[in-house]
């Protein structure tokens, strides 16, 4: 039932304050009027004894505090969806973006989702192609796995995250996927190079955007993923797609949540976040999996740039608690323009072994991932002493290493922004890598896939 208010006590920042309000309800969608007849969304945030606490869906001024109304509307805040959002833009708030009509709705949903019942989780187990080496051949991805990936400023995760959606396919099953990709707090400039890389790759038409802007107020920016994450469930386990959510910068997120939570002069957690930060992400990352008995899934690749590249940052930290392994880039990779610049020895999928194999990649898979880890770590490990001594005082197995690291970055890890590698030609790289360092020192890997792959290199 729709109520009416004329009682506003004061503004704060994004924030009003209602009073008198005997029965609002967390969550509940309100219309604030202003005295010039313009009307604004906002929504419960929370509510006291008779004090209702609304965050403004947009700008605050104008609002004049004694003649302001808000009118409580009774209902929460849903999406209406439909297949017909595929190869749309749309606001943070879900209005369109890219200048089309309005979505006629199959269906209105609650952006706040329901969790999925333990019980009812599937056990991921089918593996994901980015078309990347280092994330397929060493951090695979898992249908229904949240991977997050921690960059840093002005490292290329913008044009990683656009690679992953054009290039990212369940092998077998490429009609079904579809990919729904939220940006936060971006500028027009990322906006527009978003579009139009999805435009011009042609992956649009499976790809659902919301984009919410820097200067659009940052309460939407609380709403944004929940609306793609809303979009993605209904895709994935109304019409039995996979689904891949990207959400990119869940720092601009954070930032957001500890400006509201400033807002209504909550007690501060570690360094100015609420202390519920870590609860507030988890309703974000454990929407992703697989329910028994449904063909469709949500996979999640969250992407964030951790302030001062510091991994014990809250939000890297907290992230890292909640998901299933991470993806680091590295700054000195940057630096030697080798690009995508992961980090390999500090990335890590947990359920990689779910997904590979024979029958999923190749049976030779976990033994070559575990043989370039151990080779690039021992090359590394040996550039660091050739710096100290020179390289001259190194032995020829030693060379063979350092020599197998320079390869390793310069052919396993670089590849081309429009370059999509398969499986197989990620773990064949390997294989011709392997060639460098002596036979013998391929304690990883199995005796019969040396034969099958390693002799017929030679």
């Amino acid at each position: 039932m729709i109520k009416e208010y004329q009682t506003v006590e004061q503004v704060a920042g994004p924030l009003l304050f209602v009073k008198d309000v005997p029965n609002s309800a967390y969550n509940e969608l309100v219309e604030i009027i202003l005295p010039n007849g313009e009307r604004v969304k906002g929504q419960v945030l929370d509510t006291s004894k008779g004090m209702a606490v609304v965050q403004v869906f947009g700008a605050t001024t104008g609002i004049d505090v004694p003649t302001t109304r808000v009118r409580f509307l009774g209902e929460t805040l849903r999406l209406g969806v439909s297949e017909d959002m595929l190869g749309r833009a749309f606001t943070g708030l879900g209005e369109p973006r890219d200048k089309g009509p309005a979505v006629i709705a199959e269906e209105k949903l609650d952006i706040s989702g329901v969790a999925i019942n333990p019980y009812s989780r599937a056990q991921p187990n089918e593996f994901i192609q980015t078309g990347i080496s280092v994330i397929d051949g060493m951090n695979t991805l898992v249908r229904g796995q949240k991977l997050p990936i921690f960059s840093g400023a002005g490292l290329p995760h913008n044009e990683l995250a656009v690679q992953i959606a054009r290039q990212a396919t369940v092998l077998g099953q490429e009609g079904a996927f579809a990919v729904v990709f939220a940006a936060m707090g971006i500028t027009y400039e990322e906006a527009y190079f978003f579009m139009k890389s999805f435009e011009k790759s042609g992956a649009l038409d499976r790809t659902v955007l919301f984009l919410n802007l820097a200067d659009d107020p940052s309460v939407e920016r609380l709403i944004t993923p929940r609306m793609a994450l809303t979009t993605a469930e209904y895709l994935a386990f109304n019409k039995d797609m996979h689904v891949l959510v990207i959400l990119t910068d869940m720092t601009n997120y954070a930032e957001a949540l500890r400006e509201i939570a400033s807002a209504r002069n909550e007690v501060p957690g570690r360094r100015g976040y609420p202390g519920y930060m870590y609860t507030d992400l988890s309703t974000i990352y454990e929407r992703a999996g697989r329910i028994k008995g449904r063909n469709g899934s949500v996979t999640q690749f969250p992407i964030l740039s951790m302030p001062g590249d510091d991994k014990t940052h809250p939000i890297p930290d907290l992230t890292g608690y909640i998901t299933e392994g991470q993806l680091i880039l590295d700054r000195g990779l940057h630096r030697k323009n080798i690009y995508p610049p992961f980090d390999v020895l500090q990335s890590l999928s947990r359920l990689m072994n779910l997904g590979i194999g024979k029958g999923k990649t190749r049976e030779d898979h976990r033994g070559v991932a575990d043989q370039l880890y151990a080779a690039y770590a021992e090359g590394k490990d040996l550039r660091a002493l050739s710096a100290v001594v020179g390289e001259e005082a190194l032995g020829e197995r030693d060379k063979k290493y350092l020599k197998f690291a320079d390869e390793f970055e310069r052919r396993f890890i670089q590849q081309g922004f429009e370059e999509n590698r398969s499986i197989e030609q990620t773990l064949e790289i390997a294989w011709d890598l392997f060639s460098i360092v002596p036979e013998t020192e391929l304690k990883r890997v199995k005796r019969e896939y040396i034969e099958k792959h390693l002799k017929k290199k030679q």
